[in-house]
């Protein structure tokens, strides 16, 4: 019992006397382990089911949680063998003084133990902490009560325990093995070990170009938005992987070619940096991959959900191109002419102006374009024909006439169209649908929908044609096709009051609750929808996505700044022996201090640069995923992720200013 306590009381004393290199190690594991905890309290917390667009923002938290987990073993690892690096000279010492390796297992377990304990109860207490923080902030950002449950989730701790128990575990077993392969007299020397040259592992190296190369393929080629948010997660973890051997393998091969290079390599200057930088890169290869990563994420985290935020404007207008609407499913016009009456002498009654007002019945449904002259309908649509998926929708031209003024006589086998999205093949003036021919008559520039299609979503064919019997025809065929999935003739009446919001509101309120009745009675499926009641709604999910963006974005940075600093200390550790080296051979001060700062600078900005081409790559996918949130705004979201790399840019020359008068002054002492 009494050995016990001893290695308890050794384990403690030694956390203690390294408390300089523990201290940072403590917040290295409690913000991972806070982070996770509240990624996952958000993935399962109750209140997201009511929120609009609730499976879009689960599978995004689910996604956190998993890249936190991978993120996690990596970091923590890394971490840690910074920690036991510095301590070889330690444990070598007790090893000399007679204390065998199982003892050293021993301490080492209770120092593990000591860390579990700290780092989990810790983390899950500040992030209980700031998962309830940031349920007050995003309540008081959208200026009211949210969905997101005031709670503390036993699932998430539940999780947490034993993923991060897991976690300390394999990292003792490590450490274990380390001490165990390693002889006594080189856990004596420690660091001061010289290092051989690092060998270019060619075959890595063409791997993490491979998955890099291949990731970015996919986010520059992917066209369908569905396929877009498929192939998103894919593309993450081959770039993630990719840029993990790229900083691993592929620096190394690529300094060990231009040592090959006998004119560039022997000249001093080169000489230095090349040699410098090809020691550092096997050094801290982990680490800078680390913070490339860490940064690709606040930026891509920072600059959608700010877009989405400062576009929510944009995001109600597309769904609600009028203050509010009235519909009803498959009615004849003279009964659709009566819910407008309906709704246009309560206005009248109520003495408010009806400003803009929009009616027509329309039927929409899915298909696949061939490129040619078909659209087919089918419902074993081909997985492969994923890019050719198209809406097609139809009017009549009564509805056009009455939206344009423009008259137009047509035969029921002829056709206006509207492309939105793709064109139409201009050597064909006739397309087939249900194995019937319809000449276009000519393309036009303007259709009565326009403004609820999303091109970017998936492209639509408008088309204008004689009368509702065309309509009803076609809505009876596609039934025939997708069964209980078809789609119903839908009348709209939309109108925009002159009033205010509240005025609206209960103008809406108050007509819908005559309509509704209305409709019940003649068995009328009806449906009603006003911008303002919604935009509850849109703030609830885009101000918690902007804010848990934010949040996630500055967790991220603390943990950049905590793999920046150790890579300092780590740096200036190793430096400071290279420096007194490079001055007894005959450099002066001025010059080792330009070759070391040079180095310093190439791998301090190496990752910031990476992960801004990381970001520029996955613009195109990201934007068709945010085209799916209905935010279409191309310029908003540019101007968004230029923003959030300058200002990143900045913190980090910032962070690089104050960590590199800790690295200075390592090695002037």
């Amino acid at each position: 019992m009494s050995n016990s306590f001893f290695y308890a009381r050794l384990a403690l004393t030694n956390i203690r006397k390294n408390a300089r290199m523990y201290l940072p190690y403590f917040v290295t594991c409690i913000f991972t382990v806070a982070m996770y905890y509240i990624m996952k309290s958000l993935s399962l917390n109750t209140g997201l089911n009511e929120m609009i667009g609730a499976d879009v923002l689960i599978t995004i938290l689910e996604l956190g949680c998993h890249v936190i987990t991978i993120f996690a073993f990596i970091f923590l690892f890394y971490t840690n063998s910074f920690l036991m690096k510095n301590r070889k000279k330690e444990f070598g010492l007790f090893n000399i003084l007679g204390m065998e390796k199982r003892h050293l297992a021993k301490v080492i377990g209770f120092e593990s133990l000591y860390t579990t304990v700290i780092s989990l109860s810790a983390g899950l207490g500040a992030g209980m902490l700031l998962d309830k923080l940031m349920y007050l902030a995003v309540s008081r950002f959208i200026r009211q009560d949210i969905a997101l449950g005031f709670y503390i989730s036993g699932e998430a701790i539940k999780s947490t325990l034993i993923l991060f128990s897991i976690l300390f575990f394999m990292i003792f077993l490590n450490v274990l093995r380390m001490i165990s392969l390693t002889k006594p007299i080189e856990l004596l020397k420690g660091g001061s070990l010289g290092e051989k040259e690092p060998k270019a592992k060619w075959l890595i190296a063409l791997l993490g170009a491979g998955c890099l190369g291949t990731g970015y393929y996919l986010a520059l080629t992917v066209e369908n938005p569905i396929m877009a948010l498929t192939l998103f997660f894919v593309a993450v973890i081959l770039v993630i992987i990719g840029t993990y051997l790229l900083f691993t393998s592929g620096s190394i091969a690529f300094l060990k070619l231009l040592k090959l290079n006998t004119r560039y390599y022997y000249q001093t200057n080169h000489f230095i940096s090349v040699s410098g930088m090809m020691y550092r890169m096997k050094q801290n290869a982990v680490g800078l991959a680390n913070i490339c990563i860490l940064s690709t994420m606040v930026l891509v985290m920072v600059s959608s959900t700010g877009s989405l935020m400062i576009g929510v404007e944009d995001v109600l207008k597309m769904h609600y191109p009028y203050q509010m609407e009235f519909s009803a499913y498959d009615i004849d016009r003279m009964t659709f002419q009566e819910i407008v009456d309906l709704v246009n002498d309560w206005a009248e009654k109520e003495n408010i102006e009806i400003t803009e007002s929009e009616k027509y019945s329309s039927i929409q449904f899915s298909g696949t374009y061939d490129g040619n002259d078909q659209f087919i309908v089918s419902s074993d649509q081909d997985f492969r024909q994923i890019d050719n998926i198209c809406n097609l929708n139809f009017i009549s031209i009564e509805d056009y006439t009455e939206y344009t003024g423009e008259h137009v006589t047509l035969a029921d086998d002829e056709v206006l169209l509207f492309c939105y999205g793709r064109d139409y093949n201009p050597d064909f003036d006739y397309f087939t649908l249900f194995g019937k021919q319809y000449k276009i008559v000519r393309l036009i520039d303007d259709y009565l929908t326009s403004n609820l299609m999303t091109p970017e979503l998936c492209p639509t064919y408008g088309c204008v044609v004689n009368n509702t019997e065309i309509m009803q025809e076609l809505k009876e065929k596609q039934q025939e096709i997708y069964g209980k999935n078809y789609s119903n003739m839908i009348s709209y009446y939309m109108v925009n009051i002159d009033g205010d919001a509240e005025t609206q509101f209960q103008f809406y309120a108050k007509v819908w609750e005559d309509l509704r009745p209305y409709c019940k009675d003649r068995e009328i499926a009806s449906h009603g929808g006003c911008r303002e009641q919604s935009r509850e709604g849109i703030y609830e999910l885009y101000g918690g996505l902007f804010f848990l963006g934010i949040f996630l974005g500055l967790l991220f940075t603390m943990a950049t700044v905590l793999i920046i600093y150790y890579k300092q200390i780590s740096e200036g550790l190793d430096d400071k022996n290279r420096f007194a080296i490079m001055q007894k051979v005959g450099m002066t001060e001025q010059e080792v201090k330009g070759s070391i700062r040079s180095q310093v600078l190439i791998v301090f900005f190496l990752p910031l640069i990476v992960a801004g081409i990381h970001t520029a790559v996955a613009f195109p996918i990201i934007k068709k995923i945010m085209a799916m949130l209905y935010l279409t705004n191309t310029k908003l979201f540019i101007l968004c992720t230029a923003g959030s790399f300058l200002i990143f840019g900045v913190i980090y020359i910032l962070i690089y200013t104050m960590t590199a008068r800790v690295y200075y002054r390592i090695i002037k002492k």
